[in-house]
């Protein structure tokens, strides 16, 4: 399957000027190297200036760099290898290393370009005067994800719950007050059960912050969103990317949350890591546990002797 934005380019060469040219033949010679570099990159390697790389993308009819890329990638991801949008059948060992390697950092950086400043700060004023915060998800990367950002809550020594049940999360909506906040996350965004639950809780006065993509029927029914896009995985629903992005956004978020709390926070994480270190759990050098056996029957013995009549 031929990318329509590669065939938009090679038909926009023809009437391009010489600068917006060489950008458009440095895109069709390596598509992937450009969803990796910055403005100032492509520029550099073009020989042009970061004007003239935004205007041959708004030639090719997107706004800018950011949603030429996204276009780029999610058709590459579409008519790529059936194992990894980046990896193709041929490649050695070293090849794929390097190239799920770059895809997961690529996918990372690029949270920076997307992730609102003002929803972030929103989600975590939201959260540190909350009565209570509950973590809606749904599928096995999203469950885990609300399931960590219950845990960092409730370190933080916030009341936090997880909830992967569809009746247990419509239990909880239907329990919510208005200072109450439901973290839902859903990189897809549009299961219906979810949504039901999001709306209820709303309707209680509780508010919705969404950790999704933009547009999504999640991110419609939300107060917040953190809205994060990530090309389409050939192989998983919700890939390893998506993953890794939606970590990133939560450890952002946690951060936030915990500067907020300032001293309280300091001091609740540090009992937190005392209790464990000294408890046997996280300590890294366990008592010896003496389990001689042998001296125990060779006791034994030696009272019997001793009580024995002469």
């Amino acid at each position: 399957m031929t990318s329509r934005v590669l065939v938009k380019i090679a038909e926009t060469m023809v009437s391009a000027s010489t600068s917006r040219r060489s950008v458009l033949a440095l895109i069709l010679q390596d598509p992937q190297r450009v969803l990796d570099e910055s403005f100032e990159q492509l520029a550099q390697r073009a020989g042009s200036s970061v004007p003239t790389v935004m205007r041959t993308c708004r030639d090719l009819g997107y706004p800018g760099l950011r949603e030429f890329k996204l276009a780029l990638a999610q058709e590459m991801a579409v008519s790529g290898s059936p194992l990894h949008r980046r990896v193709q059948l041929q490649d050695d060992t070293p090849e794929v290393i390097s190239k799920v390697i770059k895809g997961a950092a690529t996918a990372v950086s690029g949270v920076q370009a997307q992730l609102s400043v003002a929803a972030v700060e929103a989600a975590a004023d939201a959260i540190v005067r909350a009565s209570r915060v509950d973590c809606y998800s749904v599928g096995v990367t999203s469950s885990f994800m609300a399931s960590d950002m219950q845990a960092r809550l409730f370190r933080l020594g916030l009341v936090s719950n997880a909830y992967l049940d569809i009746h247990l999360q419509l239990v909880s909506a239907a329990t919510m007050i208005p200072q109450g906040v439901v973290f839902a996350i859903s990189h897809v965004g549009g299961m219906p059960s979810l949504i039901e639950a999001v709306d209820v809780a709303r309707s209680q006065g509780a508010t919705v912050i969404a950790l999704t993509q933009q547009g999504t029927a999640l991110a419609q029914h939300a107060d917040i969103v953190l809205g994060i896009h990530v090309p389409e995985d050939p192989v998983m629903h919700v890939g390893t990317e998506a993953y890794l992005v939606h970590l990133t956004v939560i450890e952002i978020l946690t951060v936030l949350v915990a500067q907020r709390l300032g001293d309280l926070a300091v001091k609740r994480l540090g009992g937190v890591r005392e209790v464990l270190s000294t408890r046997g759990v996280d300590m890294r050098h366990y008592p010896r546990l003496d389990w001689d056996t042998g001296a125990a029957v060779r006791d034994n013995k030696l009272k019997l002797k001793d009580n024995t009549p002469t």
